[in-house]
Formats: structure tokens, C-alpha cells, sequence
């Protein structure tokens, strides 16, 4: 397993990803999600179609984190279609830092999404993030694994 761990001075950044991060982003789901990764169309999609925040964490020139929101405005909500950090970057303030940015660029009342119910991990940062259990979707994952529907609702303008 690799134990990178962040060198001081080595700090990451936040920015808009683009259609220019396909392979970045397709490396990254593969390394996140295993068998449960996007196929290269998806992801050509959440980093092109118009109502989703797309926002990636660098180091230097490497993709180490991503998250994807899609605005449901008819819904009256967002829902994060996509979310992690690479394993050896992970519990290094990525994820919260990711999270807090894409947070701030919701203006929707609610915020949705899925999780594997054996990700303690990231059960534990949407719990600190104030996200409720509200639905589970049976064998959703690959493996049969159900999935925890998450819910944020939130104060208008805060």
C-alpha cells in the first residue's frame, strides 16, 4: 500500500475540472470504485453537461481528488453523482476541503446522494457534514452491497 502522506509545502488545490480531465477523472474512478467505476461516457458527461459543479483536487499536475453535483433544479435539489479521493491521499482534508468548496457553490435546499453501506469512511465525513440516512436502495452496488440515500437539508442562505 502506498503511504503518501502530503510534505509540507506540498499543499493541493481546488479548481473547476473540464472535459480536459477525462483521463485524470477516468483513472481516478478506477482506483476509487474498483468495479463499480464509471464507463468513459459518464464521465465524458459530468464533465461537459450543463447543471453540474465539477470541481478537482492537484497536487502538482496529478489529479488526486473529484466531486460531481448535478443540479436538479426541478427537483429542488442536488445530488453528488460522484465523489472521492485517491486511497493514498485519503483522511488528509481532500475530501472535507472537496466537499466544503462544491457546499458552497449549492444554492439548492437539498443535497442527495448514494454510498455503500460498508464505507464507514465516508459515512463518517457526510455524518460531520450533517447528511441524514433517509432510503436504502437494496443490492444497488456491484456485489449485491445496498446503498445508504444521504440527505443534507439546509438553511436558505446560509
Amino acid at each position: 500500500m502506498d503511504d503518501t502522506k502530503l510534505e509540507p509545502g506540498s499543499d493541493f488545490r481546488i479548481q473547476t475540472a473540464t472535459w480536459r480531465d477525462l483521463i485524470n477523472l477516468h483513472k481516478l474512478e478506477k482506483a476509487c470504485f474498483e468495479r463499480d467505476a464509471w464507463p468513459i461516457w459518464d464521465i465524458l458527461g459530468v464533465l461537459t453537461f450543463s447543471n453540474i459543479i465539477r470541481l478537482k483536487a492537484e497536487i502538482g499536475q496529478e489529479m488526486v481528488g473529484f466531486i460531481g453535483v448535478d443540479l436538479r433544479i426541478s427537483q429542488a435539489h442536488a445530488w453528488i453523482v460522484t465523489f472521492g479521493v485517491l486511497p493514498a491521499y485519503q483522511r488528509q482534508g481532500i475530501g472535507t476541503t472537496l466537499l466544503e468548496t462544491c457546499e458552497k457553490k449549492i444554492y439548492l435546499p437539498k443535497i442527495k446522494l448514494s454510498v455503500r453501506r460498508s464505507n464507514t469512511p465516508a459515512l463518517a465525513l457526510y455524518k460531520n457534514f450533517g447528511y441524514q440516512e433517509v432510503e436504502v436502495w437494496p443490492n444497488y452496488y456491484q456485489g449485491k452491497e445496498d446503498a445508504l440515500v444521504l440527505e443534507k437539508t439546509r438553511v436558505p442562505g446560509v
